[in-house]
């Protein structure tokens, strides 16, 4: 089964907010995001936007120029009808990100909750990294969450890549400044306990 067929079906077979890594608020990354004071006319993209709130409170903060990208049309399709007519401001490409056309040096924040530690090969990652790098507004923002060094070795039945803040800052490599980074302890709705690493990275080129 390939990536899109495999996240397709678990959309297609869970609902939103029993999946593992579901939260009411993606509280953490909002707080850094507050913290930039980012204009409203700021264009934010969401990395493996999903089923998540993240682009809810995005447009309830007044941010105007929001894109959500999901490898799972299905996941896309929950958030875009939650939202109903505050949907029509924001763009929504079902793409798998390492293979999406982004236009360049457009977006002053990019956010990434959980899609990097999927990227298990340095030809992966290799490739997002070129995406960031040709996305992002020269000075821009990245918000990543990861699986944390001693958070699980596997998702949804798919093996992940564990970082700690210099670990993830050492991928990303010197373009990207580490700004902030914190430690976070996620409850799953079976009251699992999964330790992430969250970091604020800023553009340095």
């Amino acid at each position: 089964m390939d990536s899109k067929a495999h996240w397709e079906q678990i959309y297609a077979s869970k609902p939103p907010d029993s999946v593992s890594w579901f939260q009411h608020h993606d509280d953490v990354a909002l707080d850094m995001l507050d913290g930039l004071r980012l204009l409203p006319e700021a264009s934010i993209i969401d990395i493996g936007a999903g089923a998540s709130t993240f682009v809810d409170d995005v447009l309830g903060r007044g941010f105007r120029a929001v894109t959500a990208l999901d490898i799972s049309a299905r996941a896309l399709d929950v958030t875009l009808k939650r939202l109903g007519t505050r949907a029509n401001g924001v763009q929504w490409i079902d793409c798998d990100l390492t293979q999406a056309a982004l236009p360049a040096q457009t977006f002053m924040l990019w956010h990434d909750r959980a899609v990097f530690h999927f990227l298990t090969s340095p030809e992966q990652r290799l490739v997002y990294r070129r995406v960031l790098r040709h996305a992002l507004k020269p000075g821009g923002f990245v918000i990543m969450a990861t699986f944390a060094e001693d958070g699980p070795t596997q998702c949804s039945a798919l093996p992940v890549c564990r970082y700690s803040a210099d670990q993830l800052a050492a991928e990303l490599g010197p373009d990207f400044a580490l700004e902030r980074h914190v430690k976070v302890s996620h409850h799953t709705p079976r009251d699992q306990v999964q330790a992430f690493t969250y970091c604020l990275f800023r553009d340095a080129r």
